[in-house]
């Protein structure tokens, strides 16, 4: 006894047991409830990375129960009750009459299999599912259905297009005009007239006086109306690479059908018709050598040649008149043939004799041949009526269709390509993976026989059989020969004939279909019209698709008859082939079908015969309709005649020289494949059948003694018979037990009680060495008799036998194995569909109760008969039963050695049993046993439960088979327990009773021990542990519909623990985070993911310090249902009660708040997969139809509430860096700005991240909001506000054009795709699995969508959802979309913005974050926004601005300046109500300004400046709209009925008429916008006439700044920004006297000496002091470093670093008077930047700092511009013909092609016509005095401050350009600029210009350049030869005329006449002397550089270099006396005197 109870113990420990209420508490215990957790003080604060205590979910829901009264929180409450659905689906039937036996018993095994093929489906769904991502994606096209209706919103941006359109082609039609002379002002003359325009309509409400409050209430009002509820709908759907938990419902099993063809036969003829022909059609592949389809038997014969057989076949049955036929091709191929072949009627004569008539008569010739073909008619009838039954072989041909194919259309006839490895033989499950093309799909380099066009064809040639080549191998080769163009076959004599058949691809529902055992195919309208057959497919190679209905065909192929050595006349031999059901002859049966024109069935079937051929061949296919019950004597009968073809007497027609025959069941198999039998040549004996004829019968005589003469192939096409060794092992033995037949005799081996056990296992261990194919066609079968054997444990000589752990291990390897070898038929969740459809649709409980055994009684056709006692999980037997207990347990029980992983401490104690050494233990154990056995009542074993537990005690290789396909067992698991729920009806009990303690706690050690797996597995098999882990979320999602949701929690936090254990010491825990977060994204897309996380409840405030220790209580006191103020703070964040609470909702944003955190493991991908995972919830949560109610919404909201702060800490803060330096844009960046996280964020992120946020704030409860803000920090606000400022800029509408330049782009996911990249390049993701998802062919992988491992071009990457070639519908729809987001997202900015104020109102602390509200405001403004939201933005500035004046009048000048800037550019719109919206809004603004303070100077001065500063620098301002405006402003003044009577309607009058002004240079800059110089030209006259208005030239300044830096000009950018600030700087000295900062213009002068133009004006005109005055933000000490800052950055982009150095001259005092040492360290290493750039460029040259071009302008075209010239500054490295063709194009475009002319010479200007512009650009170089030249050192400071230039012009005295020495003259133009260059415009005018020019400059020039060219040569480091000797042959070597000694004789002979001359000529004998000195250092240095071979070289150098010293000696040496003589006078002039008289000569 002691024994016993300890192998109970023993047992109980091995499988982790305790008794139920144990494990439940240790489960509680050690997962938490809130009983206990109230005991250890509630709401103890727990981290992020800890998942808290969830709730008890059962226990609240059911104190918590809702009310009676309909509400629609209701549905939020509780999981509504018709939650699950079990339906049965009726199993589609093809075919009108059911594929069933006719016989009315049935074999068992046939019955089960029927049971399996004929049941319903029986389909268990979530109801509500289809509201969940996991079957229904958010895709583009569900998207697109949600956005119909919407209204389009009005955008300025898409009204001004076409006007712009119309405005540019304008624009190109005016001409230049004159701008210095035309005077500003001239207003009066002006065809407009501001008093007689028009204004727009006026507001109604706007004059009138309204309380605050009422204000308020009406705008909220009217921002309510006409929202668009769903915000999501209208944003770009969720990535589907991201949809971890998208799941497609498997397809419904049905037979295999491959590519389907039609045949049609039309007519068959010959050249003459005498006697019938009958055809057959197959299908060949010659490369597999494989018949691949059945013979299809056709009859094409007239009704004359019919009747000659009519006494054979009286009665024609339909189904054999088909002449039509579908063939199914599975692996399409170019190798396949459809062979035709002819037969005739069997006569006297070998097959030559026969055809002879067919090859050389024709039907021209009939009357020559007239009596030949009465006779051949005659015979023909003669042999028909005598030998009318059997066939002889007549022709036959091929059609290659892939010919067929491809001369349509619809192929590539160059498809003959290889296919991949032939198989070779027949693999197992453990042969190697299956190659690609071996698999279902057809590969992309296969034909495709689905899609060409139909195809008539009259096939001509037919070749005669060959009696001895019939055999298959022969026809292979004949095909092989086809193909070769040189093909034997061709030399052939064919017989002629005229075959027409028609091929086309098959319809899908064809109708008068038969199907192959002759059913008719569904539609079959009309029973009597000729059918057409569908032909069966024997497929080239392996097809994994299971049967699902009932077939049993059996085809039997006679190959070849050796009767060379029998005796007697056997020449004509014809095999008999019969289907005996037993051994009389009249037991053969009707099961052979018929061919053609006959009957259906036959008892018997003839071959076709041979003539004279003792060992003939035979092709014949024998089609037999097999019985379903099959015994022992069923049999095959061949019988071997000899045909008398010649009518004798006395002889028989046939006579019968042969028998042999087939046992077809042997030990219980159907026996088929190829057999070599002996012949008897009596008939057998009797009993015969049982035996085969390899058994050596006494008495019998056997042809050529007892040898294997007959060979023949049997067949079958079975759904019945698996014809695999261990397959039909298993059914057997099951069967065995079934019906307790013992003893059994299996093959060698006798089955008894005794043994049935053993062999049983042994036979479903063996299953893993059946063929792989046909375990797949079989698999439902050998499924649900695995699952049968756990459900109903069979019953062994009164023993139950459990083979629960066998059963789990054949299934778990079988599953695997289908899983490996076929995985292209998988997921993306490596799902097998195959496996995932019998779930779906097959399996499903037993539902009849097992009957006791009885052997002798018959079941009910097609039942299940489940005749099993059964056995629950029994560790002890009961002495009650009544059977005989030999053992306590039967040997099949597991052995429990040791579990496979270690799990956690935590872990263990859960599902560890509670061994101790007490005896309660095993009394536990004992009392556990006795519960969990079936006492009398033989209940079934329930497959989870049974599953669970042998999944968990599993071991080893079964363990690790079992954790490949987990999902296979979860999903078995779930629909067993769906199904026993509504089987039992449980679904209606409280969840904690649906299911027993002990499957809880299997369920909890099994989720326990895999989360330990993906713990601990997850480096080392990523793909495993990725499905694993996937698997266990859908486990775990599918358990929240089923068990108790409390209890899954705790599962959810028991796998949380279990990665958080393993996270600190990962290795890579990116990985494992992302393996989280995929998990978490499962759970939570669960179809009540709301009502999961209570979102009616409301939270708890902190817990009191005496802790409750009523669990009842406590539990409803938990949540109250007030809002408290500290409630409202913890709904915000992730509080402990919130997680407790909102569980799935907490783990979800938990998981996004850390990998968020900027010091956290946050790379690319997890941003990217936590961001994707909270947006397609709240797609969900948009597009459920449950959830439309706006009650319903704002509690879902809450849900998210805490997403707020965290996008608030993840997104940056917006005006951060813009606030620290004013920008001349105030136009802030939206998604670039640096912030804590932002870097790391991509923009698609960034834009979803903010939707999201966008989402919460429009969903969630406005009051609450309001709380929330009101307890935030200034600062916390001021976050939020930056946040607002972003979400507007993030979702701006771009406009319609922007959308079409889009779309014709492909780079949506560039930036994602290029850090996906990174992360795997650095390991994160597996390639291996990468890979093994690429074969899948759908993947899902964090890379995207598309099979690629690397390339190059995938950065530039496309949704593979989104088209690129968009219609214009679907742009213009596009487009309609964005407007509406844009609009929405901008008013929730809105809401906020009101929420914000109504805060700072109830608290007056925080005015403070007025100036953010309003800024966001005016951003917002800034934008391209709808009419309809700009019309509720105005209405809130109007409102703020109402409520707090002072902030716009008394604080900062530079909010009013950019509202003053908003809303002109509002003014000037093109839409009406716009513009009606922004007058009113201007108008007010004033009128407010004017009440404070009896004027309105800021406003005044403001607006003027914002008009400027929009005249300046926008592009599409319109100056009518303003105008419009402006009169409405104009209008509101004259009907403002209170302030009448004071100035200000006057005041009012004067500013409107200043900004009209204004307008009047807006009409001239809008003509010049394409021409840039005179536009710069403009806007410099425009400043310059606001030279006593320094607020306006300033922003003029800035404006042209803007300008030059948006077409690079940097340089003019930085002279504009230092002009601007030498203003600031003047006029802050006339403010103030401060010592750092510099005193005005003269500081400056160093950078440039054009500053001093902005010295500011007297103080008499003018006082900074005054209101208005310098009022901008820029007249600051802050604004004039700003200007400062922006200036270096702006020279630093020009390269000119030098003048950074003069800036930061003035800006370093500032900021050390200002301490500022940050500031300063900042600047210091920008100089030494700048300092490194110069020194390391030291040449200058890698520096191009720009090229000038002398324009001048001549003609009267150009109006005033006639004559004047100019010095352009054109970007570094120039050319004069880009130049010259730059304006050649632009005045060709104004003026016409054939006005315009470019001057080619630069000579002075004459002869020109008047109707003609003439343009002549010259090429200029600086020009510099050579005492500037000692100043202008370096590069920069030759190319900085620049004011002369100089070009030559070569002429001669007689007008020729170039002449002989002496005459050639060179002028040299010097022209002066009127600024130094560069300036702040990029054109100058010439003020200054002198020319100087002789023939003896130009030989001065030429001897220095020369001697120039000696010296480096000379000097040069290393030396080069060569270039020496060049430059020394050209000096004084040289022969031409024109050599230096020429230059000399010419010039220096004589003295020159003119004193003028004097010096000249002296320059020129001084140039000739330092030229032969150069010429003899030449000289030594070529001595010391040349070898021997060129020493007679160099001494004809030194002769020629001695002579020409000779000879120019007395010309160097004479001097000018009277040049000498005024010297010292001479030497005391300055070098600039010298010059000037020099020019003076």
């Amino acid at each position: 006894m002691a024994s016993s109870t300890n192998e109970r113990r023993a047992f109980a420990h091995k499988i982790n047991r305790t008794v139920a209420a144990e494990v439940r508490k240790q489960v509680s215990r050690e997962y938490g409830s809130p009983q206990l957790s109230k005991k250890r003080g509630a709401h103890q604060p727990v981290p992020l990375t800890e998942v808290v205590e969830p709730v008890d979910y059962e226990e609240y829901v059911s104190s918590h129960a809702p009310g009676a009264e309909p509400c629609p929180l209701r549905q939020l409450m509780e999981f509504p009750p018709d939650d699950l659905e079990l339906l049965l689906q009726d199993r589609e039937c093809t075919t009108l009459e059911p594929p069933l036996p006719e016989e009315d018993t049935i074999d068992p095994r046939v019955r089960d299999a029927l049971g399996v093929y004929t049941d319903d489906w029986l389909i268990i769904q979530r109801k509500y599912q289809r509201y969940s991502t996991t079957h229904t994606p958010h895709n583009s096209e569900r998207q697109r259905e949600r956005q119909r209706g919407l209204v389009k919103q009005t955008f300025e941006l898409d009204e001004a297009a076409a006007t712009d359109r119309q405005d540019d082609q304008d624009d190109a039609k005016r001409r230049s005009v004159s701008l210095d002379d035309t005077p500003r002002g001239s207003w009066a003359s002006s065809i407009f007239d501001l008093k007689n325009s028009s204004p727009d309509a006026l507001l109604p409400s706007v004059l009138e006086r309204t309380a605050a409050e009422d204000m308020d209430r009406r705008n909220a009002e009217a921002r309510l109306q006409g929202r668009h509820s769903d915000l999501l709908g209208l944003f770009p759907p969720p990535d589907e690479d991201e949809a971890v938990e998208r799941c497609s419902v498997p397809e419904v099993p049905k037979e295999h059908c491959g590519q389907r063809i039609m045949v049609k036969c039309l007519s068959l003829k010959f050249e003459i018709e005498i006697e019938p022909i009958f055809g057959t059609l197959a299908l060949y592949d010659v490369k597999e050598k494989k018949k691949i389809s059945e013979d299809f038997h056709f009859d094409l014969n007239s009704d004359q040649m019919k009747g000659l057989l009519r006494l054979h076949t009286p009665h024609t049955a339909i189904s054999t008149l088909a002449r039509s036929a579908i063939f199914s091709i599975t692996y399409p191929s170019a190798d396949i043939f459809l062979v035709i072949k002819l037969e005739k009627v069997l006569q006297q004569g070998d097959i030559g004799e026969s055809c002879e008539p067919y090859m050389v008569m024709k039907e021209s010739d009939s009357s020559k041949h007239k009596e030949k073909l009465e006779k051949l008619r005659l015979q023909a009838e003669t042999s028909c009526s005598r030998l009318g039954r059997y066939r002889m072989p007549f022709a036959w041909t091929a059609i290659h269709l892939v010919n067929i194919v491809s001369s349509v259309g619809g192929l590539d006839s160059a498809l003959h390509r290889q296919t991949g490895e032939k198989r070779k033989g027949h693999g197992t499950w453990n042969e190697r993976k299956k190659k690609g093309s071996e698999r279902m799909s057809v590969g992309e380099d296969m034909c495709n026989f689905a899609t060409f066009r139909p195809a008539t064809l009259t096939v001509t040639n037919f070749f005669k059989q060959e009696g001895d080549r019939l055999s298959d191998e022969d026809l292979y080769k004949f095909l092989a020969d086809m193909r070769r163009p040189s093909s034997v076959l061709r030399r052939l004599r064919p017989v002629t004939a005229q075959l027409k058949i028609d091929i086309s691809p098959a319809p899908d529902s064809p109708h008068y279909c038969l199907s192959p055992e002759l059913l008719h195919v569904k539609p079959y309208p009309d029973l009597r019209v000729r059918p057409t057959k569908e032909v069966l497919e024997f497929p080239a190679r392996y097809v994994y698709t299971p049967h699902t209905t009932y077939r049993n065909l059996l085809y039997i192929y006679p190959q070849s008859l050796n009767f060379s050595s029998r005796q007697g006349s056997v020449r004509n031999i014809a095999v008999k082939v019969q289907f005996m059901a037993g051994e009389d002859p009249s037991l053969a049966m009707p099961v052979i079908f018929g061919k053609s024109s006959c009957a259906e069935f036959f008892t018997e079937a003839y071959s076709p015969v041979i003539y004279h051929d003792k060992s003939p061949e035979f092709y014949e296919e024998v089609k037999m309709k097999i019985p379903a019950n099959l015994t022992d004597n069923h049999h095959l009968l061949f019988t071997f005649y000899h045909i008398s073809c010649q009518p004798k007497q006395n002889t028989p027609l046939e006579t019968p020289v042969g028998y042999t025959w087939i046992p077809l069941m042997q030990h219980g198999r159907l026996r088929t494949g190829s057999f070599s039998l002996p012949v008897s040549v009596e008939k057998p004996p009797p009993s015969y059948s049982v035996l085969t004829p390899d058994v050596q019968l006494p008495g019998m005589k056997w042809v050529d003694n007892h040898k294997q003469v007959f060979n023949v192939e049997v067949t079958a096409a079975s759904s019945v018979h698996t014809q695999d060794p261990h397959l039909d092992k298993f059914f057997t033995l099951c069967y065995v037990l079934k019906e307790y037949s013992f003893p059994f005799r299996l093959k060698d081996c006798i089955i008894t009680e005794a043994n049935v056990e053993g062999e049983l296992k042994a036979s479903m261990t063996g299953l893993r060495g059946a063929l792989l194919d046909t375990c797949v066609r079989f698999l439902h079968q050998l499924l649900s008799k695995l699952i049968l054997l756990i459900v109903h444990p069979p019953v062994i000589a009164g023993q139950i036998v459990n083979l629960g752990r066998a059963a789990f291990e054949a299934m778990s390897l079988l599953v695997n194995q289908i899983h490996k070898n076929l995985e292209g038929n998988q997921d993306q969740h490596g799902r097998n569909n195959l496996l995932a459809s019998y779930i779906h649709y097959c399996f499903h409980l037993p539902t009849c109760p097992p009957l006791l055994p009885d052997p002798g009684g018959a079941t009910p056709a097609y039942e299940l008969p489940i005749q099993y006692a059964t056995l629950s999980r029994a560790t002890a037997r009961p002495s009650t039963l009544h059977l005989a207990c030999s053992k306590s347990i039967s040997n099949s029980n597991p052995d429990l050695a040791s579990t496979p992983t270690s799990p956690d401490e935590e872990v263990q104690r859960i599902i560890a049993s509670k061994v101790s050494s007490t005896s309660n233990t095993n009394q536990m154990a004992s009392d556990r046993g006795c519960n969990r056995i079936t006492i009398l009542t033989p209940l079934s074993i329930l497959i989870h439960s049974e599953l669970a537990l042998q999944w968990v005690v599993s071991t080893s290789t079964v363990r690790e088979a079992a954790l490949q396909q987990a999902w296979f067992f979860f999903q078995l698991m779930t629909k067993s327990m769906s199904h026993h729920l509504f089987l039992s009806s449980r679904i209606d009990l409280p969840r904690r009773q649906r299911f027993p303690d002990r499957f809880v706690d299997d369920i909890a050690a099994l989720v326990g021990a895999i989360s330990a797996d993906v713990a601990g597995r997850y480096h080392k098999d990523v793909e495993l542990v990725e499905r694993l882990n996937s698997s266990l979320a859908f486990f775990l999602n599918d358990l929240l519909s089923l068990m108790d949701r409390g209890f899954v929690f705790n599962l959810i936090r028991s796998y949380y623990k279990q990665i958080a254990n393993k996270f600190h010491t990962a290795q890579n825990p990116s990985s494992l985070t992302a393996l989280r977060m995929d998990f978490t994204r499962i759970v939570c897309s669960h179809e009540h993911y709301v009502t999961l996380n209570l979102p009616c409840s409301t939270l708890s405030p902190p817990a009191s310090p005496s802790p409750s220790t009523s669990s009842t209580t406590s539990q409803g006191s938990a949540f109250s249902s007030m809002h408290q103020d500290q409630g409202v703070a913890s709904m915000f964040e992730l509080s402990v009660p919130f997680r407790q609470q909102h569980f799935l909702s907490g783990l979800l944003l938990t998981e996004l708040s850390l990998i968020m955190e900027p010091d956290g493991e946050g790379v690319f991908f997890l941003h990217k997969k936590a961001i994707s995972a909270v947006h397609s919830l709240m797609c969900s949560h948009d597009a459920d139809p449950r959830y439309t109610d706006p009650q319903v919404r704002t509690h879902i909201a809450q849900l998210y509430l805490p997403l707020i702060p965290i996008v608030m800490d993840t997104l940056p803060q917006g005006r951060q860096q813009a606030d620290r330096v004013p920008k001349t844009d105030s136009k802030r960046s939206s998604l670039s700005q640096a912030g804590r996280q932002c870097s790391s964020l991509s923009a698609e992120c960034s834009r979803t991240l903010l939707v999201s946020f966008l989402w919460v704030l429009k969903n969630a409860d406005a009051a609450l909001l309001e709380s929330w803000v009101s307890d935030l920090s200034v600062m916390q606000i001021n976050r939020l506000l930056d946040l607002l400022h972003l979400s507007v800029s993030c979702f701006e509408y771009k406009g319609k054009k922007a959308l079409e330049r889009i779309n014709s782009l492909t780079f949506k996911k560039s930036q994602d795709m290029k850090a996906r990249l990174e992360e795997a390049i650095l390991g994160t993701i597996g390639a291996r699995q990468e890979m093994v998802r690429r074969c899948r062919g759908t993947k899902r992988s964090p890379y995207g969508n598309e099979n690629v491992r690397w390339r190059k071009n995938v950065t530039h990457w496309r949704q593979n959802t989104d088209r690129v070639d968009k219609t214009k519908a679907e742009t213009e729809q596009e487009s309609v979309v964005d407007g509406n987001l844009a609009t929405e997202a901008s008013l929730v900015v809105l809401d906020t913005l009101e929420i914000i104020v109504k805060t700072v109102l109830a608290s007056e602390l925080k005015e403070s974050v007025l100036g953010g509200v309003l800024r966001v405001l005016l951003h917002s403004m800034a934008g391209s926004q709808s009419a309809l939201f700009l019309q509720h933005c105005f209405t809130t500035q109007r409102g703020l601005v109402f409520k707090f004046p002072e902030m716009l009048f008394e604080e900062d000048t530079e909010l009013c300046a950019d509202l003053c800037l908003r809303l002109l550019r509002h003014c000037s719109s093109s839409v009406g109500s716009v513009r009606s919206q922004a007058s009113a809004s201007l108008y007010l603004l004033m009128r407010q300004n004017f009440e404070i303070g009896n004027n309105f100077a800021r406003v005044k001065m403001q607006v003027t400046m914002s008009l400027s500063s929009l005249v300046g620098t926008s592009q599409n301002f319109n100056e009518e709209h303003l105008r419009r405006s402006l009169k409405t402003i104009l209008t509101y003044a004259e009907e403002d009925l209170e302030l009448r009577d004071s100035p200000f309607p006057e005041q009012v009058q004067d500013l409107v008429f200043n900004l009209h002004m204004i307008l009047t240079d807006t009409v001239k800059m809008k003509e010049h916008q394409q021409d840039p110089e005179m536009l710069i030209d403009l806007m410099y006259r425009i400043a310059k006439g606001y030279q006593n208005s320094p607020d306006l030239r300033l922003t003029w300044l800035q404006n042209m700044a803007g300008k030059h830096s948006e077409r690079g000009n940097h340089a003019e950018a930085a002279h504009c920004l230092v002009h601007s600030a030498a203003l600031v700087a003047e006029y802050l000295n006339m403010l103030e006297d401060c010592r750092y900062l510099p005193i005005g213009c003269v500081t400056f002068q160093h950078i440039s000496s054009n500053v001093l133009e902005e010295s500011a004006v007297s103080d008499d005109i003018l006082s900074p002091e005054e209101e208005g005055i310098c009022a901008g933000k820029y007249f600051s000490e802050l604004g004039l470093v700003g200007l400062l800052e922006q200036a270096a950055t702006s020279f630093h982009m020009a390269f000119m670093y030098e003048a950074i150095n003069e800036v930061y001259k003035i800006l370093l005092p500032v900021h050390e008077a200002n301490r500022d040492f940050k500031k300063l360290a900042t600047v210091h290493g920008k100089l030494q930047d700048a300092f490194n750039k110069i020194y390391n460029q030291s040449s200058g040259w890698e520096r191009m700092f720009g090229t000038y071009f002398r324009v001048g302008f001549y003609g009267c075209r150009f109006g005033d511009l006639d004559e004047q010239e100019f010095v352009y500054k054109e970007p570094s490295i120039t050319k004069l013909a880009e130049i010259s063709y730059r304006l050649e194009e632009f005045y060709a475009e104004r003026f016409g092609d054939d006005v315009v002319e470019i001057i080619k010479d630069s000579n002075h200007m004459c002869c020109m016509s008047a109707c003609q512009a003439y343009l002549q650009i010259t090429y200029v170089e600086p020009f510099f005095d050579t005492y500037e030249l000692k100043e202008r050192i370096t590069y920069f400071d030759k190319n900085y401050n620049l004011r002369t230039f100089m070009y030559c012009t070569p002429f001669t005295l007689d007008g020729r350009a170039h002449g002989d020495l002496h005459e050639q003259y060179k002028r040299k133009s010097i022209l002066t600029t009127s600024h130094a260059f560069p300036y702040i415009k990029t054109r100058v005018n010439v003020i200054h210009k002198e020319e100087v020019g002789h023939c003896v400059h130009v030989a001065i020039e030429d001897m220095q350049k020369k001697t120039q060219e000696l010296a480096f040569a000379t000097h040069q480091e290393p030396a080069d030869a060569k270039m020496l000797q060049m430059v020394l042959q050209g000096s004084v070597g040289t022969t031409v005329n024109q050599g230096p000694l020429e230059v000399a004789q010419v010039f220096l002979s004589d003295i020159p006449d003119d004193p003028k001359l004097y010096r000249h000529h002296n320059k020129l004998r001084l140039c000739f002397k330092d030229f032969t000195k150069r010429c003899e250092d030449a000289l030594r240095k070529n001595k010391t550089l040349i070898g021997p071979d060129q020493k007679e070289y160099h001494k004809e150098m030194e002769r020629n270099y001695n002579k020409l010293k000779e000879s120019l000696g007395p010309l160097i040496t004479r001097k000018i006396p009277q040049l000498y003589r005024t010297l010292p006078a001479a030497g005391l002039q300055s070098s600039k005197s010298q010059r000037m008289e020099l020019r003076n000569m």
